[in-house]
């Protein structure tokens, strides 16, 4: 089977080819998870003959995520692209407290070794999260491959430890992320900037390049100003007031998709249920979902789980036709892809990294805008003759230190070509 690559992607995956360790740097939407599924099949279809067990070879690779509902979304598209290939029956496991329906899950590492064992004669692929990657460790198991999705999330102090030790043991190392962090600190050894664990920067996509080919559309700030002031016990307020003064600036023509960052689970509780904010967002035709860890997921006042979810937002984000907006705290900030999205909203205080993350959620290209490029009746890179031009990044203006550094990232990324980094802000 044949299956277009864009430049970008082959250079990720020849690097990929000549280096046993490094980062690749892709702006969201770049379609890094593509790369890591195309380099995962290329090892596989590469395996030899083991003539010691007088077998063809397998694999074992791990999928990193920094959440469950992640790491559940990369094992759908690992599937889904593996699947269109002949390649020899792959066993799939899930290291992590999430319970799902079609795939074994666990975090006790007696079970792990006894799936991976049960499954030698079977290439083998584990998702888990940065939270459960040390079960894997504990279970004893040794990987061929790790992938590290939004990598950044690796340094973290709980997490690094067991980083560090597939980073030597592993015989390859790919971290992928749109936004690299680094410590300037290197006594702590907990930076991306530490080759020993993390390599080299082995490719950098500029997202001029994405913007040029088709693969994202460029984001444009839009400072707006509210009424209230925002206090100490009426946050929610503030924000409910925010909310409609983004809606308000919306052309009633365009069948928004929102998304809104809020300050926590308490703000959200409040804004939903002791205000009239849902009324009002039915009025105006919107769907409305939330989604916090404290809280759980909801769509139209309905508690799902996080797949259906997921899978909602999905389904939703390529009808045309279909207004929403939707609630979160942090669940949302990275890596979910989720197509259509047009307008993201923040609400609350966002670290560099947030910030560059939450951009990424509304430059994802219009999927007709994808498939008119592909049949060759638009021209790549043609804004003008897209149906969505640009992603809306609305923020309010009373926080001007927030619109100073939230363009900063900006022009970072889509003017500079580069990938923010955190200690260049401070």
């Amino acid at each position: 089977m044949t299956i277009s690559l864009r430049p970008h992607q082959l250079r990720a995956l020849a690097a990929m080819d000549q280096h046993d360790k490094g980062q690749i740097i892709v702006p969201t939407g770049g379609g890094k998870t593509f790369i890591m599924i195309q380099h995962a099949i290329r090892m596989i279809q590469r395996n030899g003959f083991d003539y010691d067990l007088r077998r063809p070879a397998t694999k074992t690779i791990v999928v990193v995520a920094p959440r469950i509902l992640l790491a559940q979304q990369l094992c759908n598209e690992f599937v889904a692209l593996i699947g269109k290939y002949q390649l020899p029956r792959i066993a799939y496991l899930h290291v992590h407290s999430g319970n799902l329906k079609d795939y074994e899950s666990t975090t006790n590492a007696g079970r792990i070794y006894d799936w991976a064992v049960g499954n030698w004669k079977r290439n083998q692929i584990i998702f888990t999260t940065y939270h459960s990657l040390h079960k894997v460790q504990e279970s004893g198991i040794n990987p061929d491959i790790l992938y590290y999705d939004e990598a950044h999330n690796s340094t973290a102090r709980s997490f690094f430890p067991a980083v560090d030790h597939f980073a030597e043991e592993a015989t390859k190392n790919y971290f992928f992320t749109a936004t690299p962090k680094y410590s300037n600190n290197l006594t702590r050894q907990m930076g991306m900037n530490v080759p020993t664990v993390y390599g080299d920067i082995i490719c950098n996509v500029a997202a001029k390049e994405l913007i040029e080919v088709g693969s994202i559309i460029p984001p444009t700030i839009i400072p707006f100003d509210t009424d209230l002031t925002r206090t100490r016990g009426a946050e929610h307020e503030y924000d409910v007031d925010a909310t409609l003064t983004v809606l308000d600036e919306i052309d009633d023509n365009i069948n928004a998709k929102v998304v809104v960052s809020i300050g926590s689970s308490r703000v959200l509780d409040n804004m939903l249920g002791r205000t009239s904010l849902l009324e009002e967002l039915k009025e105006r035709g919107y769907d409305v979902l939330h989604v916090t860890s404290k809280f759980g997921a909801y769509v139209n006042d309905k508690k799902v789980n996080r797949t259906t979810f997921i899978d909602t937002l999905n389904k939703w984000g390529k009808e045309d036709d279909r207004k929403f907006i939707v609630f979160h705290y942090s669940i949302l900030s990275e890596g979910i892809s989720v197509p259509g999205l047009t307008h993201c909203v923040m609400l609350r205080q966002l670290s560099i990294i947030e910030m560059a993350q939450t951009v990424g959620r509304v430059i994802r290209m219009n999927t007709d805008d994808k498939k008119d490029i592909e049949r060759g009746i638009i021209k790549a890179g043609d804004l003008k003759m897209y149906r969505k031009q640009t992603g809306f990044v609305m923020t309010p203006a009373k926080s001007l230190h927030t619109v100073k550094r939230l363009q900063r990232v900006v022009d970072d990324i889509f003017v500079k070509g580069i990938p923010p980094l955190p200690l260049s802000y401070k």
